[in-house]
């Protein structure tokens, strides 16, 4: 049994054709696509390309295209829960397509560019669709992934002790954790499950005493560059050493003295000017 709350559409109208790819597109619903389509039909770089588009979308939709305008066509597509438009470039490229977003139902269907774009509730569904075979039962690539955008806990306690007040339970729903429970016998799996929060991009930056008096300046990307050259210059002024300068009053090295015994590690420093 777990515990759900009712997950809105998702929708992102800040993108466009040619910003969305194939992580974000997650966040977009039918009419989105349609509407992207619809603003970029003009654009000859998209037109050359249009290929290229229809396989980010692809990533989360399912897209159809309809060879004939027939209405029987159109209404059996919607029948299966497509919406269907058409989209006009010219009077000579055009396009009648069928589109449905790509169901998440089952733990295969969960992707890198996807985990992060569904709710803990709905993760939760998933993973209680697997046979109720709990955490273990899911393969280590699956678990990477999900971990990969969600904070999991498990436990397994015996039934009465579960929700026990005060106990982890609590304190993880308190937290913000969602909960799917998974009875074993006298026993019960809980998994916790909460989405993480987006990484921050990391940025170095400096304070510039210069532009101290302009607002907007006061913080600027650092470019670290690499110099060799300069390294080369260095090493170049390092002589080599001299066979004549080396004597038995200055050499000394370390070598393994090859103890017999395995446990015990045995060096030496042997100094040539005891000899």
């Amino acid at each position: 049994m777990a515990r759900t709350k009712q997950q809105q559409p998702e929708s992102n109208p800040s993108l466009s054709i040619k910003s969305v790819t194939k992580s974000s597109v997650w966040d977009i619903q039918e009419n989105d696509v349609f509407r992207m389509w619809e603003a970029a039909v003009k654009d000859a770089e998209v037109r050359e390309s249009i290929q290229h588009y229809l396989d980010i979308f692809k990533s989360a939709f399912l897209i159809e295209e309809i060879k004939s305008e027939d209405a029987l066509e159109r209404k059996s597509y919607e029948k299966r829960g497509y919406k269907v438009t058409t989209i006009k470039f010219d009077d000579n490229l055009k396009f009648v397509w069928a589109i449905k977003k790509r169901p998440v139902v089952r733990v295969t269907d969960l992707t890198y560019e996807n985990i992060r774009h569904i709710s803990a509730a709905k993760l939760l569904e998933v993973i209680d669709r697997n046979f109720g075979g709990g955490w273990d039962s899911l393969s280590q690539s699956i678990q990477d992934i999900i971990l990969s955008g969600f904070d999991i806990s498990t436990t397994t306690l015996p039934a009465d002790r579960l929700h026990k007040k005060g106990g982890m339970y609590d304190k993880k729903v308190e937290d913000g954790f969602e909960v799917l429970e998974i009875p074993k016998g006298g026993w019960v799996e809980a998994i916790f499950a909460k989405l993480k929060p987006e990484p921050e991009k990391l940025r170095m930056q400096f304070s510039n005493s210069d532009s101290d008096d302009d607002p907007d300046n006061d913080d600027e990307d650092v470019i670290v560059e690499d110099n060799y050259s300069s390294h080369d210059e260095v090493d170049d002024e390092v002589e080599d050493p001299n066979d004549e300068d080396i004597t038995e009053d200055n050499y000394s090295t370390m070598m393994d003295l090859g103890s017999e015994d395995p446990d015990e590690e045995a060096s030496g420093l042997i100094d040539f000017a005891d000899e």
